[in-house]
């Protein structure tokens, strides 16, 4: 399997600028507001936690062999959101990625539960008493997927949602959702390929090429016929053998 990050490295705010400078003689700089220290430390806690709860999916997914690629686009840059754009409600963003492999291309999203227990009732999903529109946010984002890679390949190109919980709480399921599959990262790999195989191997690695080239993802047109080749060299589509009875 070979993960690709397009994701920018955001380094954490250092201590230092949280800290009063002591050098004699100079006027001592104010003190950070306690609430907005506490914030920010919140933030890195939670930001450490989707970084985590990411990883172990992804290891999970490393059972399904060289043929898959897990691509993780721009949406998902959390370090850099919880520190920029706590104001705009920027904690609700969850980790994901594109599971790109044989059996076709999947929006992944994660939800880390920790040790609560999860309600599932058709679209709603319940923890804490709490019910996020974890499954209406994972269509979306399969929908935003399959729009940006259709424009760039010039064809349609589905993506299925895929919504998976990390965690040690209990999941009670009461009914799945339609057109979105649901699981624990556990299980993950083999709900990926269960539907059997979709595409070649080859369409793979080249949709995984499309889906982490940056202009994808920013609406800008994509010009294919120069850095991609869907035929080997010297061939087109014409020259396809047709099958004989």
């Amino acid at each position: 399997m070979t993960v690709f990050s397009a994701r920018r490295d955001v380094a954490p705010p250092s201590r230092a600028l949280l800290t009063v400078p002591r050098t004699p003689g100079a006027v001592e700089t104010v003190r950070t507001n306690p609430m907005d220290w506490a914030r920010r430390r919140r933030a890195e806690r939670d930001a450490r936690r989707v970084e985590a709860a990411g990883a172990r999916v992804i290891n999970q997914l490393a059972n399904l062999g060289p043929a898959w690629h897990v691509v993780d686009w721009p949406r998902t840059d959390m370090p850099e959101a919880y520190l920029l754009n706590l104001d705009r409600g920027a904690a609700d963003e969850r980790p994901g990625f594109l599971a790109i492999g044989p059996c076709g291309l999947f929006s992944v999203s994660i939800v880390d539960h920790g040790r609560s227990r999860v309600l599932i009732a058709g679209d709603v999903v319940q923890i804490n008493g709490k019910r996020p529109a974890y499954v209406a946010e994972a269509r979306r984002d399969a929908r935003r997927a399959s729009k940006a890679l259709s424009k760039a390949v010039g064809l349609t190109v589905p993506v299925h949602p895929v919504l998976t919980f990390v965690g040690s709480g209990v999941i009670s399921v009461y009914g799945l959702p339609k057109d979105c599959m649901v699981s624990t990262y556990r299980e993950l790999d083999r709900l990926l390929i269960a539907g059997g195989n979709r595409i070649s191997a080859a369409t793979a690695e080249k949709l995984s090429r499309i889906a982490r080239n940056p202009s994808t993802w920013l609406n800008a047109p994509y010009r294919s016929a120069a850095d991609y080749r869907w035929y080997e060299d010297g061939r087109t589509a014409a020259d396809k053998r047709t099958p004989r009875g």
